[in-house]
């Protein structure tokens, strides 16, 4: 998603640091539903979150708050 903003904007204001939206950004760090609203709320867009099955079966999903 192309908003023209530098990570140092965008970290700013989703309230987080430079590093860990740069991380995010190149998936090398998993980050909190809460992190993510915050980024979303900053690029005015919407959390949209899949769950898909794993190959090989079903399984149960937990979600930690």
């Amino acid at each position: 998603m192309e908003r023209g903003l530098s990570q140092g904007q965008l970290a700013e204001r989703a309230g987080t640091g430079h590093s860990q939206i740069g991380r995010v950004e190149s998936g090398q760090y998993a980050t909190s539903v809460e992190t993510l609203k915050r980024i979303a709320a900053a690029l005015d867009a919407d959390l949209e979150i899949t769950l898909v099955p794993r190959s090989g079966g079903v399984g149960t999903v937990g979600v930690a708050s």
